[in-house]
């Protein structure tokens, strides 16, 4: 069996009973950054045991098949993020899509998310919305903020640090610099933030802040 287990998105609280359970009795736990995950188990004292997979965006499918080849052998793999729900934004999808080619059971151990924290405290109507991921650095970008004139219900997309100004500064240009934007900033986190202005006030914002850190959910 592939449990898919969502961990915390910042405040290590964030964790279900259930998730704890899954992690200390799985056989073996396939995660992106061992040092970070070995960091969760230890908060809940959940022993490590050699038990932790490195799996993350440049594995190849070598690691993928390998991990199958467990499931294949009745192992029960636990798979996780750094962050959040896998699947979302990361490379768990492929070892999911590649275990339910392998007819192997998948069960969800839902938890946190930054799209759902963002989408709830943005007070946008979320019964439709719109998740981008991560937005193009480069190609497809203009053609898609072009696509999202037309839209009439919420989009949420991530931002980087790194790219969160020029970001806001292109939606001025197609969105309009009066349109009402939420950004939520460190969710969870001690510096956990929200900030409900138009664009051009938060542009202006970030611009007149300083050096900003942390990860970003834009809803518009």
């Amino acid at each position: 069996m592939l449990s898919v287990v969502s961990t915390p998105i910042g405040n290590l609280e964030d964790i279900t009973l259930r998730a704890m359970r899954i992690l200390k009795e799985a056989d073996y736990i396939a995660c992106e950054d061992t040092r970070v995950t070995g960091q969760l188990l230890g908060y809940y004292d959940i022993e490590n045991g050699g038990r932790l997979l490195s799996f993350h965006s440049h594995s190849g499918f070598q690691k993928v098949d390998r991990i199958i080849e467990l499931l294949k052998e009745w192992k029960h793999v636990a798979l996780v993020s750094d962050a959040g729900t896998p699947g979302i934004s990361d490379p768990g999808f492929v070892l999911i899509k590649k275990a339910i080619e392998s007819n192997i059971v998948i069960t969800p151990i839902p938890g946190a998310s930054a799209v759902l924290s963002a989408i709830v405290s943005s007070g946008f109507d979320c019964h439709q919305y719109l998740y981008l991921g991560f937005l193009p650095v480069k190609k497809w970008r203009q053609t898609l903020m072009k696509s999202l004139q037309e839209k009439k219900y919420t989009v949420v997309f991530y931002e980087s640090v790194h790219r969160i100004e020029k970001t806001l500064a292109e939606m001025e240009t197609y969105f309009g610099s009066e349109t009402q934007i939420v950004i939520g900033r460190e969710i969870t986190k001690k510096f956990e933030e929200f900030k409900r202005w138009t664009i051009a006030e938060i542009h202006e914002y970030y611009q007149w802040e300083g050096k900003i850190k942390g990860e970003f959910v834009v809803i518009f």
